[in-house]
């Protein structure tokens, strides 16, 4: 069946779905009541829809019936729930296996404690067939709940329950299934930070592009996936981690980027108050960095990610155009862990400009307290200017009005920006612009500009539109 035209209520979505008669199956969830599973029954029909519910809120029970496990808010158990709940529908109703889509629904939440000292977050799941007696899939997302009272969180939770059901059951369009998991709430009162839809009728899916999705779409305000490819929930991968952050546009990959991350890399492992084995290193895009005004291209963000990846990095898309928004957004994540971020001193000159402050009520000190807090470092890269001298930190006081100067005294006082000394400097001629009109053209000689993972990466798989496939001239070139 296709999209909707009209967006339906969640009443009208879960009337939808027990109306439908060849789709059947369970509801498993703990923590937050059985809010989705009530929207089915509320609206009439649900014998339609509903083989069991079930809540096994107390340890003991839900261990006897999932397993033990270290935690109970987790993907891990999530997958656990499913596995058991999916199997039991052919188990228990063989009969119907010709003519029915089963689906198994879970979920496992933390809504706000009495005293409303933690984040209300969960882990939503449903395992689903596209047609009787097809193969199976899964669709799971992270929630982090906002509303700040415990009922309205699970409320909240009841309609994403329902709108990702119905997404799952009747929509195609990938971008309109992820859209159409707030229907009727807002990111004020629950955000999705991770979404992956997997199995063999989504082959076709890469979750890369879906986390971009959710953060284009403005379900949060960043999403985070793994060298593998693998999307990431940001808050468990990066919680109590000491974070290293590059940004940049990477379009493509140039031996400068890889120089920041190496010297960057090195200083910040050797911090005093930095824990090696708890270190995660991640390079950022903002969607500023992936396109012109709000139009980004698909096929060239995963050229670079494609990149990116190869080099065996993690990678974060954000929605946090200033540093210091990302850096108050890893703060809370990693809980006073050290935070390192790599910038070009010329990204630091802007950093240092009042003009981008001036919607901020405490300016630019407002920001600093946040960009430069006690737990943060600024490692900075250096450039080299039109006259081929090297701009350092150095250089950089005389650059700034006199009213700024006893600002940037304080922070480079404080050990808060650290020059990276040890930089190739043969390297800082590298302009990735034109190394990317390079590749377009088929030039030769862009490859000593670039790691060769990634000249190996552009050849291969014909990256940044590169003309030739396996040294054959794929198209002729213009002009």
């Amino acid at each position: 069946m296709e999209e909707e035209v009209k967006k339906l209520t969640t009443q009208e979505k879960a009337l939808r779905i027990n109306l439908s008669r060849a789709i059947f199956g369970s509801f498993a969830e703990i923590g937050a009541g059985q809010e989705v599973a009530a929207n089915f029954f509320k609206v009439g029909g649900a014998s339609g829809t509903i083989a069991k519910t079930m809540s096994a809120y107390d340890m003991k029970f839900s261990d006897a019936i999932y397993g033990q496990g270290d935690r109970y808010v987790c993907e891990d158990r999530l997958i656990r729930m499913l596995n058991h709940e999916y199997v039991l529908l052919a188990e228990r109703l063989p009969h119907r296996i010709k003519d029915t889509r089963f689906f198994a629904f879970a979920d496992t939440v933390e809504v706000l404690n009495f005293d409303r000292t933690n984040q209300g977050h969960g882990w939503i799941g449903l395992r689903f067939q596209k047609k009787p007696g097809g193969p199976s899939n899964d669709c799971v997302i992270h929630v982090k709940m906002h509303d700040t009272d415990p009922l309205q969180q699970q409320l909240s939770l009841g309609i994403v329950g329902v709108n990702l059901i119905y997404a799952c059951v009747f929509m195609h369009d990938l971008e309109k299934m992820i859209v159409s998991l707030l229907d009727g709430l807002t990111t004020k009162r629950i955000e999705i930070d991770m979404f992956r839809l997997n199995g063999p009728d989504f082959e076709h899916v890469d979750n890369r592009l879906m986390a971009l999705k959710l953060v284009k779409n403005q379900l949060t305000k960043a999403a985070m996936f793994g060298p593998d490819g693998n999307v990431m929930q940001p808050s468990e991968a990066l919680y109590k981690k000491n974070v290293l952050v590059l940004r940049g546009r990477f379009r493509p990959v140039t031996h400068v980027n890889a120089d920041m991350l190496l010297t960057s890399r090195r200083k910040f492992r050797n911090e005093p108050d930095v824990e090696r084995e708890k270190m995660v290193v991640i390079t950022e895009l903002t969607l500023n960095d992936l396109g012109l005004d709000g139009k980004i291209d698909e096929r060239d963000f995963l050229h670079r990610v494609d990149i990116i990846c190869s080099l065996g990095q993690n990678v974060m898309i954000s929605n946090y155009f200033e540093y210091y928004r990302i850096v108050d957004y890893l703060s809370k994540i990693t809980k006073g862990k050290k935070i390192g971020i790599i910038m070009g001193i010329y990204a630091l000159q802007k950093v240092f400009e009042e003009k981008t402050y001036t919607n901020i009520r405490g300016g630019i000190l407002e920001c600093f307290a946040s960009l430069f807090g006690s737990n943060v470092k600024i490692y900075v890269y250096p450039a080299l200017r039109s006259d081929n001298t090297l701009f350092t930190l150095k250089d950089f006081e005389s650059t700034l009005p006199e009213n700024l100067k006893n600002l940037f005294r304080y922070v480079l006082d404080n050990n808060k920006l650290e020059d990276i000394q040890d930089a190739n400097t043969h390297n800082l001629n590298i302009i990735s612009d034109n190394v990317l009109a390079m590749i377009r053209k088929g030039e030769p000689g862009w490859e000593k500009f670039v790691p060769h993972k990634v000249e190996d990466a552009i050849k291969e798989f014909g990256l940044f539109d590169y003309p030739y496939y396996k040294g054959i001239l794929k198209e002729p070139i213009a002009g």
